[in-house]
């Protein structure tokens, strides 16, 4: 009996996909390869133990209809994505709590393939959407959200994670947007495809500016980065209380602009 079960889970489950630079994206399978991923997670993180997500958790989230799916190189996991599966509105979703990848192995399209991966992963065990947190002061996470797998942002999580020990976060508040990727909409089918969000938006949009330099300041002098978290935290609040959404970014002279506009787009 044991058996079949797992032989039904695994035909539930998107196939193992290798690419021509020899990157194999698949589901992580057993402690080792849990242990893994929590190595990547500190390499990356470089979080004290406090605040590090630790292998029993990567165990639950394979066992309970989550995701472990890791980016393999040979025999070395060079990267990975953990997914804990959820319930929102009578429907199942999955949230994304993780994904990471190795310095060494960076601008190789490996974070998107792991997202691809997710995507059909989730779409062949019927769930349609992947929710997960972002800083909404790192543009490049943000562009990547919106601009490359075509999210949108109707929640904002004031420290949602508490002051953690990641140099990462430079001792600011954590606070999050909550990315919510609707993996049958047209907006994500359109980006997927590669044809971008529009560039003009609505005459309703309202616009809120990051600076260029918030990343590199919040390390070296952060009274001032506090200062600009603060203000984009209300700016952040106080459209999203009154129903607009975060469909997109801009960049701009001296930074990016996110690009909020009315309604309930998916």
């Amino acid at each position: 009996m044991k058996s079949r079960m797992r032989g039904k889970r695994a035909s539930r489950r998107a196939s193992p996909e290798r690419t021509g630079d020899g990157i194999l994206i698949r589901h992580c399978h057993g402690i080792e390869e849990f242990e893994a991923c929590v190595r990547v997670e500190r390499a990356v993180w470089k979080s004290s133990d406090i605040d590090v997500v630790p292998i029993p958790l990567f165990v639950v989230a394979s066992e309970t209809g989550g995701q472990v799916i890791g980016a393999f190189h040979g025999a070395d996991l060079v990267g990975f994505t953990l997914a804990i599966a959820g319930w929102r509105a009578r429907k199942p979703l999955l949230h994304s709590h993780m994904t990471a990848v190795l310095e060494r192995y960076r601008d190789r399209r490996i974070g998107r393939r792991l997202k691809l991966y997710q995507r059909e992963d989730a779409l062949a065990r019927g769930i349609s959407l992947v929710e997960w947190t972002f800083d909404p002061l790192v543009t490049k996470n943000a562009y990547f959200n919106f601009m490359r797998l075509g999210a949108i942002a109707r929640r904002y999580l004031p420290n949602a994670y508490g002051i953690t020990t990641s140099p990462l976060h430079g001792s600011l508040p954590t606070d999050r947007l909550v990315a919510e990727w609707h993996l049958r909409s047209d907006r994500v089918r359109r980006v997927l495809a590669g044809k971008q969000v529009s560039a003009l938006p609505s005459k309703k949009a309202v616009r809120i500016t990051i600076p260029s330099n918030l990343e590199r300041q919040r390390s070296s002098d952060p009274a001032p980065a506090l200062q600009t978290q603060s203000e984009v935290r209300a700016q952040f609040l106080k459209w999203l209380e009154k129903g607009y959404a975060a469909t997109g970014v801009q960049p701009r002279e001296g930074g990016m602009d996110y690009i909020l506009e009315p309604g309930s787009p998916t």
